[in-house]
């Protein structure tokens, strides 16, 4: 399982520090993909393997199919370098707008990327009691 918040910078190459927890898990090879909400998603490969798995499950309607090649079409295989760093695609970095400071956010089964203000933007949590009481109905009871 992902957890935690690390700040990290990219460096001049597009290279980033992948934090020691988060490698841990990860394992050497994996996949980044375009995420939601302007971030991207960094996923073990087994767990890469479950997500494909759940789209070919998916009924074949116009909406599955433009969500699908979202995500898909997005995907490159990553791999770390022996100082844990991974080299992120330009077309990745352009799409979250990931230019220096960046947070790195463990999300259970996948690592999230985000630019830093992007980060703070989304992360307000003004609306937490309302979103928490939302999950509440859907069975989530913390």
């Amino acid at each position: 399982m992902f957890m935690g918040e690390y700040s990290h910078s990219i460096d001049a190459k597009g290279r980033l520090i992948i934090p020691a927890k988060f490698r841990e898990q990860l394992g050497n090879e994996f996949v980044v993909t375009k995420g939601l909400d302007g971030c991207l998603f960094v996923y073990p490969n087994e767990e890469w393997s479950k997500v494909e798995g759940k789209f070919l499950s998916l009924p074949p309607t116009k909406e599955t199919r433009k969500f699908f090649r979202f995500i898909v079409s997005g995907a490159r295989p990553a791999e770390l370098d022996k100082q844990g760093r991974v080299l992120l695609y330009d077309m990745h970095r352009k799409y979250a707008q990931l230019e220096k400071d960046v947070v790195l956010a463990g999300v259970i089964n996948r690592i999230e990327i985000w630019d830093k203000s992007r980060w703070e933007e989304n992360t307000s949590y003004d609306d937490v009691d309302e979103i928490a009481e939302h999950m509440a109905e859907l069975g989530l009871v913390l």
